[in-house]
């Protein structure tokens, strides 16, 4: 994987070694990863979130944002959005021995387009030994990648 991670601050961070240190100085930290993407005038942007929730004590998180062309199509937009979560997830989870949930901006909600992919991408991620989170669960890491989508 090639993506390079930074803070909020923009320090570029490694990926390993910063979720080593926090695992040491917090063994019961949940690691939650998750991404969002936005259509923009020309583009695409996606934006990929490992946060480190420390109980009811706060979260902290890195991010990778990229900017693509456009897509146009939005099954193939949230479709990625999945796609990249579960690729950095097993990455991760190859390289250090922790717990990932993979939180999900989709809608179990009919109403709502996203509620289409629910099922395989929901699927997809239990296969691989991930517990999901989607709407109305906790969003950690999808929530700030909100934030920095737009």
């Amino acid at each position: 994987m090639n993506r390079v991670f930074r803070t909020v601050q923009g320090e570029s961070v490694d990926v390993v070694s910063h979720t080593l240190d926090v695992l040491n100085e917090c063994p019961y930290v949940e690691v939650h990863i998750g991404t969002d993407s936005q259509n923009h005038r020309r583009s695409t942007v996606y934006v990929t979130v490992i946060a480190y929730r420390y109980g009811n004590r706060g979260v902290h998180y890195i991010l990778h944002k990229q900017k693509m062309k456009k897509i146009k199509d939005k099954w193939t937009r949230l479709w990625n959005e999945a796609d990249y979560s579960l690729e950095v997830a097993e990455w991760l989870t190859k390289k250090v021995k922790v717990q990932v949930e993979i939180d999900l901006d989709y809608n179990s909600q009919e109403k709502y387009f996203s509620s289409k992919l629910v099922p395989p991408v929901v699927g997809w991620a239990m296969s691989l030994g991930y517990k999901t989170n989607i709407k109305p669960d906790n969003q950690i890491a999808t929530k700030a990648a909100d934030h920095h989508c737009r």
